[in-house]
């Protein structure tokens, strides 16, 4: 059966409940099953280089079998039981799958961000309570292993480091440059530090204890950006096998081929991407450690659609608008489907995609709190650009009036909400604290409804649309306004790649629009000309930005969202520091910071004799807070 409509997704439903389904359990079930079907076939391709000549290294998926079989071994030899944790801080290749994997079959895997400082990693190793961390060992033109070791000297809990050395994949000179050149990385905790291979090589190629009877925690995924402590979202075997069964029944066998150039730390390269292939026995190709952010990725990306033959294209709107930059200069014919997902992808450019590649997107939503997918443009059926298409089957969506908690009329605004096989009532996070305001309760009182702070509509068709998320909502004057207006409205005009609306500081209205946009390589257009095309094309007045600023690069989390509270910084450092010279206050924003409990602080210094009520007299008509720092 395709997946073409909502009567798709009840016809897959009438078959039985979810929980009847013949589907194994375990994380080591699955891949058991695929395995003894295709094990011949190609599993995991990585690549170190972005070259499409470059060497690659390939498992089979007996071949992978065999080898987190080795890597669970090994947890489990290191005292890893199925509650405790793995950490991985590390980049894309063969050994980051492995460690996916086999971390959830020992034990819970949890995938660290490497952008994070290394007092963040420690935060988050420290509240898992990670037992062992996977890493990299010191390599040219990367700073992993040294936040990792940064950060294992500020978490004792960490008894065992294992180290995984790029230098196995170069071939020829480089191979004999980089020990020349590796850089140093003195050692600062007590944790004993080894090898991943010849650790992993020396363990039996069989599991060789019980796999869980059932379900459990396997997973802990951090969310929350790049500033501030993570929280930690728990994910079950029941929803990791979820998300896996909903790729292989309505889009994936083992025919396909796919290129998942996304980090493995974020659930959309491992739950959805990675799942996805485990459970279908699709070919996964990650190419270099950095993905779209390798060096010569993005300029050979065609060529390497070309080298795999590629069937399935993983990919997030800034990916799209850097290869809309570049000409198609392979054989793509092979490529027959994008599925694109992370944020809200504008009209524009996916017209531009569909035109230069000939290629169809197929738009997905999805959040690390639900263990990941909600809802696609379906494959089969129309697709309506710039929604986020109709739920997959066994999940139910609601918009919720998050004043009256009453679902919403039709193409009425409300909060989306969500309830599938991979949402856990009430038990979402680790602390149990941030769970209680997620939830909306279910018709017998118990929390059902996990709370997605995105904003949302139901068309007449039952299609999903997003207007923008809760907490990104400006405030103007008490006047709720959507960046996403002014933000499409920017996107269409032909020099613009992306644009990042938010409400800056005002001191009469609170909040007013502010935009920052990211220009098209090549291209030219003055802040003038942009604002004139805004006032032109936002038609509510007071959504028309009152400040405009070009920025080479817009600032973005790892898989390519817009990173709001950055901008967020530069429009108070900026708004701030014009307020305290106008006061004629001797005093400067040095930096905005994020305080857990405060939000965004102004760090102020003085460049002169101001004192404390000059800056209050200053920015006291300001919501945001400020301090003083020496």
């Amino acid at each position: 059966m395709g997946y073409a409509s909502i009567a798709d997704g009840a016809a897959i439903e009438a078959e039985g409940p979810w929980d009847a389904r013949d589907l194994p359990r375990t994380t080591w079930g699955v891949l058991g099953r695929t395995a003894d079907r295709v094990g011949s076939r190609p599993a995991v391709t990585f690549q170190l280089l972005s070259d499409p000549r470059a060497s690659a290294e390939t498992l089979t998926w007996q071949e992978l079998r065999e080898k987190v079989a080795q890597t669970a071994n090994l947890f489990r030899e290191l005292g890893v039981g199925e509650g405790d944790a793995v950490a991985y801080l590390l980049p894309n290749c063969t050994e980051t799958v492995l460690t996916y994997l086999a971390g959830q079959v020992a034990g819970i895997v949890n995938p660290i961000n490497p952008l994070l400082d290394a007092e963040q990693i420690a935060g988050i190793l420290r509240e898992t309570g990670a037992k062992v961390l996977v890493t990299l060992r010191a390599f040219p033109k990367t700073d992993v292993a040294q936040k990792a070791a940064e950060a294992v000297a500020l978490a004792p809990n960490v008894r065992t480091v294992i180290e995984v050395d790029l230098l196995r994949y170069l071939t020829g000179a480089k191979r004999l440059i980089v020990p020349l050149v590796r850089p140093r990385n003195p050692v600062r905790h007590k944790a004993r530090v080894l090898d991943f291979h010849r650790e992993t090589k020396r363990q039996p190629r069989a599991l060789r204890f019980q796999d869980s009877a059932g379900d459990r925690v396997a997973a802990y995924f951090h969310t929350g950006g790049t500033t501030g402590l993570p929280k930690l979202a728990q994910h079950r075997y029941r929803g990791l096998i979820y998300n896996g069964w909903v790729a292989n029944r309505l889009l994936f066998t083992e025919r396909d081929t796919m290129i998942c150039p996304l980090p493995m730390f974020h659930v959309f390269a491992a739950v959805v991407a990675m799942g996805a292939s485990l459970a279908s026995g699709a070919h996964i190709v990650f190419p270099t450690p950095a993905g779209y952010r390798g060096e010569g990725v993005f300029d050979n990306f065609w060529k390497l659609i070309e080298r795999y033959r590629i069937t399935f294209l993983i990919t997030v709107p800034t990916a799209i608008s850097a290869l809309m930059q570049r000409p198609v200069n392979a054989d793509i014919s092979s490529l027959q489907l994008a599925f694109c997902g992370s944020s809200p992808l504008p009209v524009e450019l996916y017209r531009r995609f569909e035109d230069a590649a000939g290629v169809t997107i197929c738009e997905g939503y999805g959040l690390t709190e639900a263990t990941c997918l909600v809802s696609i443009n379906p494959p089969q059926g129309e697709k309506k650009i710039g929604s986020i298409g109709i739920p997959f089957p066994y999940t139910s969506v609601r918009i919720i009036d998050p004043v009256t908690h009453m679902d919403c009329p039709t193409d009425e605004v409300g909060e989306i909400c969500v309830s599938n096989p991979g949402v856990w009532g009430g038990q979402t996070y680790t602390e149990e604290g941030r769970n209680a305001a997620i939830f909306y309760p279910g018709e017998d009182g118990s929390p059902r409804w996990l709370r997605t702070g995105d904003l949302g509509r139901r068309d007449p068709d039952g299609y999903l649309w997003i207007t923008g998320r809760a907490k990104d909502i400006i405030i103007r004057g008490g006047h709720n306004i959507d960046p996403a207006e002014i933000e499409a409205a920017l996107c269409s005009h032909p020099a613009v790649a992306f644009a990042g609306a938010i409400g800056q500081p005002d001191a009469h209205a609170g909040e007013v629009p502010c935009v920052y946009v990211e220009l098209v390589k090549g291209a030219s257009a003055s802040s003038d000309e942009l604002l004139e095309h805004a006032s032109a094309h936002v038609h509510e007045r007071a959504a028309r930005p009152k400040h405009l600023e070009v920025l080479p690069e817009l600032p973005k989390t790892a898989v390519g969202k817009i990173f709001k509270p950055d901008l967020r910084k530069l429009a108070i450092r900026r708004v701030y520091n014009q307020a305290l010279a106008s006061a004629d206050v001797a005093a400067e924003v040095i930096e905005v910071v994020e305080d857990r409990k405060l939000g965004l602080v102004a760090q102020i210094r003085r460049t002169g004799s101001a004192g404390t009520e000059d800056v209050a007299r200053a920015l006291g008509a300001y919501t945001r807070p400020w301090a003083w720092v020496e």
